[in-house]
């Protein structure tokens, strides 16, 4: 079986990189050329030189009927998108030509090229929006969406393309609804590894606060690797359908901050700073998913919950800026990763004795 992933440079194209490679497929992964290169993840995992990289991008219809053309895929996983809500609202266009329109343009590569292909789309739980969040009611495939930043409406756009694509030319071509799912190599931009980055620094030293926007709201929060599995059994169903997957549980973003915290030792009220620039023009005050649907018809459940993720993720940051002090060189990127995105430029080498 030969599988293309679209994103594959993202905390998700990565895992699921992994999982193919050890289900014995060929793995093909599409990632947009940029100066500064980002394949830390594929490194850290150790699969870099195991799957074959194409350059593309989601905006280039050209470039992407090309690579569906070179690797002949089974299966293709589009996971590439702007995916940082809060960008969107300052990036609308850009996000909608890359998570809506993109999504459009893969899906005519594939009727024209090869309709036999089967397509997993990365939807989202955004997708719901305002209207059902408030009474924190538990998320299903039913549900209204009700969309509440450009991202979301990009990712509306993309959801029914997919259906529509699906129901009129017989494609094999599903949404994940996934909600949110997190690991230590989530990227620095979003707010559990922000949280859990910016705990271990305070922990070894290296910072005193950690500044935040909106502390109240609420997110059902999944671990990435059990997340990506979900996303392969989609496409080895019979009859192409689209899942809710989730946990079942809603947490605080003040909660993943006591509970990291906590882990380390660390009283939250003293380091937490708020600060209004990091609060969304629009945000969604609870999401809540019920995957009951994939755990009958996938066989899907969670097995890593929020306590055992958020400690988890504060350990391996914790891990990783206790050997950037110890002078341990990393044969990976994540470290320079995070002293660029913080504007650190001149530690990136390991200080001196």
């Amino acid at each position: 079986m030969k599988a293309l992933i679209t994103g594959i440079t993202g905390q998700d194209g990565a895992y699921l990189a992994r999982f193919l490679l050890g289900k014995g497929y060929e793995v093909f992964g599409l990632y947009r050329r940029t100066s500064t290169p980002n394949f830390w993840r594929l490194l850290n995992l150790g699969i870099f030189d195991k799957i074959r990289l194409i350059p593309g991008d989601m905006t280039d219809i050209a470039s992407l009927s090309n690579a569906v053309i070179e690797c002949e895929p089974d299966e293709i996983y589009n996971l590439a998108a702007q995916s940082f809500v809060g960008t969107s609202f300052e990036e609308p266009l850009a996000t909608a030509q890359v998570d809506g329109l993109g999504v459009a343009s893969l899906l005519t590569s594939i009727k024209q090229i090869n309709p036999r292909i089967r397509l997993y789309h990365a939807s989202t739980s955004e997708l719901y929006g305002i209207s059902e969040s408030k009474a924190k009611v538990l998320l299903n495939e039913q549900s209204s969406f009700w969309p509440a930043s450009p991202y979301a409406a990009a990712k509306l756009y993309a959801f029914h393309q997919v259906r529509i694509y699906r129901e009129a030319y017989g494609i094999f071509a599903v949404n994940g609804i996934l909600f949110n799912h997190e690991s230590p190599l989530r990227g620095l931009e979003f707010v559990t590894r922000k949280i859990s980055n910016g705990v271990a620094r305070i922990k070894v030293g290296l910072a005193e606060t950690l500044e935040l926007g909106n502390l109240d709201a609420e997110r059902d929060w999944g671990y990435a690797p059990e997340y990506v599995e979900a996303m392969w059994l989609m496409l080895q169903q019979d009859k192409p359908d689209d899942f809710v997957i989730a946990t079942g549980e809603s947490h605080s973003v003040k909660e993943f901050v006591e509970q990291t915290c906590g882990h380390l030792g660390l009283d939250w009220q003293e380091v937490v700073v708020v600060r209004e620039r990091f609060k969304r023009p629009l945000d969604v005050p609870c999401l809540r998913g019920d995957a009951s649907r994939a755990g009958q018809k996938l066989g899907w459940s969670p097995k890593i919950h929020f306590r055992e993720l958020a400690e988890l993720m504060v350990e391996e940051d914790l891990k990783r800026w206790n050997s950037y002090l110890e002078g341990q060189l990393f044969p990976w990127d994540a470290i320079n990763d995070q002293l660029l995105y913080q504007g650190h430029s001149a530690l990136l080498q390991p200080p001196s004795e």
